[in-house]
This record gives structure tokens, sequence and C-alpha cells, in this order.
């Protein structure tokens, strides 16, 4: 069975300030000492969770990317995260899964905060992205994204060829939230992730910033990495961090395989 190695960083943001956001962040990534194949950034990792996307936003050739392409190379890592896209005179909240090849995929977050007034600045997405790793999928999505249980719902899918005996699985193994969660919500938060880890029978990484943003608003952090039985593995609060675990394909697949819950959930589509 593979392993699957991930680092978190929880950190401070200084507000809509790119440049120096990206040189703290590439020192973190540059300073890890443990050798690691996915690095976890928070939501909106280059400016904070600002509603000023026109004066923010940046292009897919932009900075950041740019910036992404560079570091995922020059570290043979894969880097994900969300960052402040305009395409066409729309402007989105997209984490970027950027591959060591510059070679990357995409997600539009799908839940806007309108308590924030995010819908009324940022484009909704509407497909999500699983991404493919060494045997694993891995389902990326964004902060409020959290709270709608339908849109990560671990579909039951059938692999086999057609003609062929039914394979059926399911459809991801590692679901992954970045954030900007305040800290006067950070019991949901917590709670949310674990049940999110126990009702898909997955692993599951939530990664926050930490610090007060330039609306004087706390992050706590409490970023967390949860095993499918909703053990936590990893929990840090009010502190800087970069934590790196090694995932363990067999542990999942043994969780799966002693609880079959996931084979009686049921079947949908998402539209």
């Amino acid at each position: 069975m593979s392993t699957l190695t991930v680092s978190t960083i929880q950190t401070n943001l200084i507000w809509e300030e790119k440049s120096a956001n990206l040189r703290m962040l590439e020192n973190k990534i540059t300073s890890l000492e443990e050798k690691t194949e996915i690095v976890v950034l928070p939501e909106m990792f280059s400016t904070g969770f600002s509603m000023n996307p026109g004066e923010l936003a940046e292009t897919m050739e932009g900075e950041t990317v740019q910036w992404m392409k560079r570091v995922s190379r020059e570290n043979s890592i894969i880097l994900t995260g969300s960052i402040i896209i305009e395409e066409e005179g729309n402007f989105f909240n997209r984490l970027i899964w950027m591959l060591p090849n510059g070679q990357y995929g995409h997600y539009d977050k799908r839940h806007r905060f309108a308590y924030a007034g995010e819908d009324e600045k940022y484009t909704a997405g509407n497909k999500r992205l699983i991404a493919s790793v060494k045997g694993w999928k891995v389902n990326l999505q964004v902060c409020y994204d959290l709270r709608f249980p339908v849109w990560s719902r671990n579909r039951v899918i059938n692999y086999a060829q057609p003609g062929s005996a039914p394979l059926i699985a399911p459809e991801y193994d590692l679901l992954i939230y970045v954030a900007n969660w305040p800290e006067r919500r950070s019991h949901a938060w917590k709670t949310l992730l674990c049940a999110r880890a126990i009702e898909n029978q997955c692993y599951v990484i939530g990664v926050n910033r930490v610090g007060t943003d330039g609306n004087n608003i706390y992050h706590s952090g409490n970023s967390l990495v949860i095993d499918p039985l909703g053990q936590v593995l990893y929990h840090m609060a009010d502190a800087e961090d970069v934590f790196t675990i090694t995932l363990q394909k067999e542990k999942l697949e043994e969780v799966r395989e002693k609880f079959p819950f996931w084979k009686d959930a049921d079947s949908f589509n998402i539209t």
C-alpha cells in the first residue's frame, strides 16, 4: 500500500501584501527538514481573505501562479492553496493544485461566504477538483465549502472497464480544506472537519491561518489532520506551525474493509 506525505503551513498572513507573503511562505517551504510530497497553504495565502479583488486579482499568468510553478519545481513538491484570480471580468477564489512539472489543476470555491460579502465580489465555481497522486485521490475544497456536506460527499464509483465485473470504491481518499476561518466559529470548524472524515471514511486535512487580518478578525488556526475514523492525528491552535505527516493507504483500506459503511451510501448527482 502507498503512503502520502503532506506538509501543512499554518501561518499569519500580511494583509494584502502579495510579495511579502510569497517571500515569507517560500522561506517556510525551503526550511522544511523532512521530505514531503504535498505542501498545503491557507486560503488566499498571498493576500488574506480580502474583498478587494479589483485591486488584488491576478491572471493565471500572474506573479503568484508563476511563483507557485517555480517553488513547486525547485522543491519537487505539489503546492496547493487558493488565490484571487480574474478571468473575463469575473473574480474567483481559486485553489491551485500545482505540480513540479508546471502542470496544474484548479478549483473555484463553490460556496461564497455571503456573511462577509464574498458572494457580491466573487463568482462561484461549479465543478469539483479531485486530483490523483501516487494512487491517491484528493478532493480539494475551500473554507466555507466545509459547511455543505453534499458538495464533499464521497460517492461510490464503479471503476471497472466495460464488460468487466464491477469494481466499486469510494471516489476519493483524502479531503483537503484551505481556509481563513475566524476563531469565533472555531468549534464549528473543528467539529465539521471531524464529521467530514467520519461520514466520507477518508483522511481530512484542514489548513487555516492564524493572526488578526485587516478587518480586525482574529484567526486561531486549529489546523487539523484527521484519520478515516475521525481520530485527530494533528491539531495546532493559536501559533504558527509547519507540520509534516505521512498518511497510510493501508490504514484507510483497513477501515473501509472493516466498516464498509460507504457501500450503503445513497446515490446522487451534483448539479
